[in-house]
């Protein structure tokens, strides 16, 4: 059963910690925070790997407290805001250009930007796209610079909706996974949390050690 929608004297939530979104508006909220973490720019601060991760474990029930998910309404909002929510933000992207992050004021969000450009740059649109769903404000701000640098409808489609699903529903059975394994589970969120953070890194991180090796090699050769 799902958690039921919150009155409005219990909204008042932490929107950095996973556990208070999935308290206060259950798969609801999952929902709306993969949209806007992968469609809109201000979310990118928003904790879209824990919350898979966490949202899964309490589907199980082996998690201390009386919340619990449903693993079938929260996969599939899972997958439907990650993969609106990149569309809208390619979209975005194409009809305002780089204006949206060119008046942004945030460092991070820059920096996101960069790494964004150079994901494009360095593996072409289909790895890069997918790639950058593994790696917070780069997700962000990707798809809304596809849009802009014009990368074809078909491509980005394509290729977003094979790392959006890969993300969303990959990331939501690890957490059901390991919740239905390990009994009381919740005592080792946070350092769990922190470890799905860092794989899910591991094949952004495996990109870039082969294409400094390969750099590396032609640069011997010349």
């Amino acid at each position: 059963m799902t958690a039921p929608f919150p009155a409005a004297s219990q909204l008042a939530v932490n929107v950095l910690d996973a556990h208070s979104l999935l308290a206060a508006f259950g798969v609801l909220g999952v929902a709306v925070v993969m949209f806007a973490e992968t469609g809109l720019l201000v979310g990118f601060f928003l904790p879209g790997d824990s919350l898979l991760f966490t949202a899964g474990l309490l589907c199980t029930g082996s998690a201390q407290g009386s919340l619990r998910l449903s693993l079938g309404p929260l996969l599939v909002a899972a997958a439907v805001g990650a993969l609106a929510g990149a569309q809208c933000g390619y979209l975005l992207g194409r009809k305002a250009g780089g204006a949206l992050l060119a008046r942004s004021h945030s460092s991070r969000l820059h920096e996101g930007t960069k790494r964004a450009e150079e994901l494009l740059e360095r593996y072409g649109y289909a790895k890069a796209i997918v790639l950058a769903r593994f790696v917070p404000v780069v997700r962000t701000v990707l798809n809304p610079l596809a849009g802009a640098l014009e990368v074809p409808v078909r491509t980005f489609t394509l290729w977003q909706v094979v790392g959006g699903l890969v993300w969303s529903v990959g990331l939501t059975l690890a957490g059901y996974a390991l919740g239905s394994s390990i009994p009381n589970v919740d005592r080792y969120l946070l350092p769990l949390v922190a470890l799905i953070v860092v794989v899910s890194l591991v094949p952004l991180a495996a990109e870039v050690y082969r294409g400094r090796r390969a750099a590396k090699s032609r640069g011997s050769r010349g």
